[in-house]
């Protein structure tokens, strides 16, 4: 079983451990995580706490007696591999080396470790030669680089550095470290299943090392490979699977795995935020602002994760918000590419899309690789009407990211923009085949199915009931559902979907033209079908409403007096209005 005490003595020793091998995202994730496991009340007084902090997300959570201090059902785990010290760490040459390498002076690094045998030299030694080749392939990109941004640049380190390290695995002298190393230059060589095992071999031998944990994580594409991986059974897996899952797009899973983890690591502002982006992607965003303040009155200088937080105050337009989030980060760190999506956003609810393309920009020389700002600038070039440049942008997201469903619903838009449903549906069915839980996505292709040019609206029926099966926000489904089956004919389904579409607006205490629609139609079918007591109720509410409905109930309500009574018209000339 694990304890937390063990836990903390595990994490004080890989940071220790990944330090010393350069690995210092590695390294601050395990930090954080350690900051965030309960203290003794034994040994430390409540002041040593983050319960003096007020009020705590964590806590609306759980209760006292719900957070356990070991896994649920007392878990068995995997006792945690001892890794073996090098005392090449100490020498000269390495800590020379060590200097050489902080400085990312990499190719001095790795020349002055030529001769060194100990572990820790052979990687800081190839670790240095492989930056150095990503150094190189990052200025031939930026010479090179086509009109979309691309060029065919690679890694030149990568063939002499996958003989080494297989030697190494060959003569079984390779350590977790190594693996790791290797599993990256695999991977990169297109050898994907023997990257896969090289980098399971490592996280079994050495669980500390996330950034082995998330090499990992992508190349796992498919539930199935996740599934086959043959990890053990170490606490560590379980941060992987809530990640991985997030990935999969498994949002609910991921969320359980994380809520798990947060009884163990109570106070860990990593896993709030993980938990946050798994609300998120449930479009849950009351909660995610909750917990995104939280982290921000514990962590007020934190920018990872805050341009997610802005996205949530942009679509909810809160504006103050969304001003002093953008205010607080660009005096914290206006060089960070979350810095710059945050004030894009920012520029963009304030109808500034120029100088927000701008900061996109910025957040994209400072890391090309960033999806969010390649999404984000796309949105903001359909804004602008410049389709052409949006497609470049969503294209270079897919490209990143070919799972990402928001650049592919980008692309759909920007050929329907441009007059061209059949590209448009395609990438529109791409992505609700990535997120088949999204409203919107269907609503998006139903619309394309009903254009003039394609004009299916069997198909665009079924879309628009898979949206509204999809918690349909935007309430656009009941009505189009009941347009539809109106204008082929289908009256009583037409009448199913306008009285469910009537009761959600009542439910929800909405007004509008569509109320209007509804109960006109459903006056009318109901008097065709005889049934005058539902009738005259949804004629007798019409008359609430001013225009040309109310006279058109009147003359209902006249009409169906007429016929139960058998009255004349002249006689019924002073119904009461």
């Amino acid at each position: 079983m694990v304890s937390k005490e063990s836990c903390r003595s595990e994490l004080r020793t890989a940071i220790h451990q990944l330090n010393d091998r350069c690995l210092h995202s590695a390294s601050r994730w395990a930090a954080e995580q350690l900051v965030g496991i309960e203290q003794d009340p034994a040994k430390f007084t409540p002041s040593h706490t983050r319960f003096q902090r007020g009020s705590s997300s964590i806590r609306r959570r759980f209760g006292p007696s719900d957070l356990p201090s070991t896994p649920v059902g007392g878990a068995l785990y995997v006792a945690t591999p001892v890794h073996e010290e090098d005392d090449s760490a100490d020498s000269d040459f390495y800590l020379l080396a060590k200097a050489y390498f902080d400085c990312k002076e990499y190719r001095r690094a790795a020349h002055v470790l030529r001769d060194q045998t100990g572990k820790n030299a052979f990687f800081l030694r190839c670790y240095a030669l492989y930056l150095a080749g990503e150094k190189r392939k990052e200025e031939e990109s930026i010479e090179l680089e086509g009109p979309l941004g691309k060029c065919d640049a690679v890694n030149r380190e990568l063939t002499s550095l996958e003989n080494e390290l297989s030697k190494q695995l060959k003569n079984e002298t390779i350590d977790p470290f190594g693996l790791y190393l290797y599993g990256i230059v695999l991977k990169e060589r297109g050898r994907e299943d023997l990257a896969r095992t090289v980098l399971v071999e490592s996280v079994n031998s050495y669980p500390w090392n996330w950034s082995a944990w998330s090499e990992l994580q992508s190349l796992c594409s498919t539930i199935d490979i996740l599934n086959g991986l043959g990890l053990k059974n170490h606490w560590m897996k379980d941060f992987f699977l809530g990640s991985a899952y997030q990935e999969l797009r498994m949002h609910n899973e991921s969320l359980s795995k994380y809520e798990y983890l947060q009884g163990i690591f109570r106070f860990s502002n990593h896993i709030q935020a993980q938990i946050a982006k798994a609300q998120y992607s449930l479009r849950e965003f009351e909660e995610v602002e909750v917990i995104f303040e939280e982290l921000l009155r514990n962590d007020p200088y934190r920018v990872e994760d805050m341009d997610m937080y802005s996205n949530v105050l942009y679509a909810k337009e809160v504006f103050p918000a969304l001003s002093y989030l953008a205010h607080r980060v660009f005096m914290t760190d206006k060089y960070r590419p979350e810095s710059c999506c945050i004030i894009g956003n920012y520029y963009s609810l304030k109808g500034q899309h120029e100088k927000s393309v701008m900061y996109f920009r910025r957040a994209l020389k400072l890391n090309k690789n960033y999806l969010s700002a390649w999404t984000l600038m796309g949105h903001e070039y359909v804004e602008m009407k410049n389709t052409p440049a949006a497609v470049d942008a969503y294209r270079r997201a897919v490209d990143i990211n070919s799972c990402d469903y928001r650049a592919w619903y980008g692309l759909g838009q920007a050929y329907e923009m441009m007059c061209m449903p059949y590209y448009a549906l395609y990438y529109f069915r791409k992505s609700v085949y990535l997120q088949p839980n999204d409203s919107r996505l269907w609503i998006a292709m139903a619309q394309c199915y009903e254009t003039e040019q394609l004009h299916m609206l069997e198909d665009a029926i079924k879309c628009y009931k898979r949206a509204a099966n999809c918690n349909d926000r935007e309430a656009i489904a009941l009505p189009r559902l009941a347009k539809l089956h109106s204008e082929l004919g289908r009256l009583e389904e037409a009448a199913y979907y306008y009285k469910k579409d009537l009761e959600r607006m009542e439910a929800e205490e909405r007004e509008g033209p569509n109320i209007l629609e509804a109960l006109m139609f459903l006056a009318t079918y109901c008097r065709s079908q005889k049934k005058f007591e539902e009738a005259e109720v949804y004629c007798t509410r019409l008359l609430d409403y001013k225009g040309p409905e109310k006279e058109k109930a009147k003359s209902l309500l006249r009409g169906m007096r007429t016929s139960q009574s058998g009255l004349t018209s002249t006689e019924t000339e002073h119904f009461p209005p």
